[in-house]
């Protein structure tokens, strides 16, 4: 309990305000494994993270993990960002996994390391403050589905692989059969929040995916990181260490000009007009 709500007092501290700054990695190149793209105009709120490995199908190797931690680095101290929307530029892949080919040529020791960073990697998008959504426009195997399941929404327009989730024994029968689901089928098992028919353009999960994170643009962006942390937090306790959880978390909530603004919208029977402070 006391090391939960100590983790979770650090992860508050995150929303006190920050200098908002650009991202390096926003001036991205056409040879670029991770290519980040801050979204304008009704969009604006939205950066994606466009994963550009084509030859590899986008597996996890050292220098597509490196940008990847790198752009993540760098994004979640920048305000601006209100949804982190994850994509591939690959046509019918979102992540292949393991670089295979890569893994062969590295001794064991090489492996444990690298092992260990894609760990961290997984962690990272997991804490990231802002949501975060996978859009799975193809097959999503072995780690790149744990880079999928490490966001915090799914929309699924192709197939995937299930290396963990769910109850024990469904995921035991997953990982022993090797089975692959389609998109409707892990939306049918909770694997994905939306499954959508893939179009002829291949990116029907990244529209959807967008669609969602629309939703969450015009919600007080402090509450919305806020969420994430109680139920992040507050599921890997009992009820009443979460019940303390949600308070510290509320209790960062009150004095932001957010609040305010929403009271005050309800009271005058108008949308809201949420600025993050």
């Amino acid at each position: 309990m006391l090391c939960t709500l100590n983790r979770t007092q650090r992860l508050l501290r995150l929303w006190e305000p920050l200098p908002a700054h650009g991202c390096a990695s926003h001036s991205t190149k056409a040879d670029r494994e991770i290519q980040v793209r801050a979204l304008t105009g009704p969009d604006q709120g939205i950066t994606e993270i466009l994963m550009n490995r084509p030859r590899a199908r986008n597996a996890l190797g050292n220098v597509f993990v490196s940008e990847l931690l790198e752009a993540l680095a760098q994004l979640r101290e920048d305000q601006q960002v209100r949804v982190l929307l994850f994509r591939s530029a690959v046509k019918g892949v979102f992540c292949a996994g393991a670089d295979l080919k890569e893994r062969e040529q590295m001794s064991e020791t090489e492996v444990g390391v690298f092992v260990q960073r894609l760990r961290g990697l997984m962690n990272e998008i997991a804490a990231f403050p802002a949501p975060t959504i996978a859009a799975m426009d193809g097959f999503a195997l072995g780690g790149g589905l744990e880079l999928a399941l490490a966001c915090d929404l799914r929309v699924a327009g192709g197939t995937q692989r299930l290396p963990r989730c769910l109850g024990v024994a469904l995921a035991k029968e997953l990982i022993f059969t090797g089975r692959r689901l389609s998109g409707m089928q892990a939306q049918a098992l909770g694997l994905v929040n939306h499954a959508v028919p893939q179009n002829e353009e291949g990116n029907a999960a990244y529209h959807r995916a967008r669609a969602l994170a629309q939703e969450i643009l015009p919600q007080a962006p402090i509450a919305v990181r806020l969420g994430k942390v109680a139920i992040d937090q507050g599921m890997e306790v009992d009820i009443a260490s979460g019940m303390v959880i949600e308070g510290l978390c509320y209790a960062q909530n009150i004095p932001t000009q957010d609040r305010l603004e929403g009271m005050a919208a309800f009271r005058e029977k108008r949308p809201p007009k949420f600025v993050g402070k």
